[in-house]
């Protein structure tokens, strides 16, 4: 994903320049009317970009683009023909990881994109291409960059780089949709359907698919942390400052922030902070449901890497 040493800080002026980016994408989004373009991983693939212009997302513009794409529109088309729960949600996810794996793609928020229209009801054809209007800026900007920079991978960077963007194994992926079953089950039958909040399907898959390199599956509590503590944010500035472009940098902010304090680089958290912006009436029932959602997640794949260790030993 973004930060390949745990420990090392963010740069001020990847992160000012992130959050003025979602600001532009937010006022095109109020002036419109069109709400959805302000997807909220657009936070996470911006700061990513703009953070590590070598990185496997910003090395790969074509696919920035392409990956969350294709799997909007298996959403749309999902959320269309099926009602929400267990059943479509599965489907949904395992398309969307399908569509990395034969693409080769690192761009995991991609199965955010494909989940969100299911959590959030959307049905609009208008959705693929909304969310392409930034992920293409952003697949501009870092065309540009490696263009001025010619950025050269030296072989400890590739062999990073190769770990970040290796498909998930069978095996993993085995146990990775399963935990997504039962976090959709409790989201249903709870009526806190954000248990399984779309940027927490790629947290899981990062999880899985890398756990030995995946930045955050070293940090425990940080994780859950973090997420409850930006979906407050979310909300609060939601209440405080309406749905706009002031909310929306406001809330990338302020993750960034808790990020950087909890010594923690999980991009996903970032697209936490602005999905409040998308939901019609966002209020505590969305702060506990992140909260038990990424709880849950995190305690799942400690009980998986335990019962690893102790078959490998």
């Amino acid at each position: 994903m973004a930060r390949d040493v745990p420990g090392q800080r963010p740069g001020y002026g990847a992160a000012l320049a992130a959050v003025a980016f979602i600001g532009v994408i937010g006022l095109l989004a109020q002036l419109s009317g069109v709400a959805l373009l302000l997807f909220p991983e657009l936070g996470a693939l911006a700061h990513d970009v703009l953070q590590r212009p070598r990185g496997a997302w910003a090395r790969n513009p074509l696919l920035l683009v392409l990956t969350p794409l294709l799997a909007a529109v298996a959403g749309i088309l999902i959320s269309s023909a099926l009602p929400y729960g267990v059943s479509a949600i599965l489907i949904d996810v395992l398309i969307s990881v399908l569509l990395i794996r034969v693409l080769r793609s690192p761009v995991a928020p991609a199965i955010s994109a494909g989940l969100l229209p299911l959590v959030l009801g959307v049905q609009a054809p208008i959705y693929p291409p909304a969310i392409s209007v930034g992920t293409l800026a952003i697949a501009l900007i870092a065309a540009l960059r490696a263009r001025r920079g010619r950025h050269a991978a030296d072989a400890a960077h590739a062999a990073a780089l190769h770990a970040h963007t290796a498909p998930m194994p069978l095996r993993a992926l085995g146990v990775y949709l399963p935990i997504i079953a039962l976090l959709a089950t409790l989201a249903a039958c709870s009526g806190l359907r954000f248990i399984l909040f779309p940027p927490l399907a790629v947290i899981g898959y990062e999880l899985f698919a890398h756990p030995r390199h995946c930045p955050w599956a070293l940090r425990g509590w940080r994780l859950p942390l973090a997420c409850t503590l930006a979906a407050a944010a979310g909300v609060a500035l939601v209440l405080l400052c309406g749905v706009g472009a002031l909310a929306a940098m406001a809330a990338l902010a302020f993750g960034i922030g808790v990020l950087y304090v909890l010594d923690l680089h999980a991009p996903p958290v970032l697209a936490v902070g602005l999905l409040p912006l998308l939901i019609a009436q966002p209020g505590p029932g969305f702060v506990l449901a992140v909260a038990l959602g990424s709880s849950l997640m995190m305690l799942a794949f400690v009980a998986w890497r335990r019962v690893l260790r102790h078959a490998d030993g």
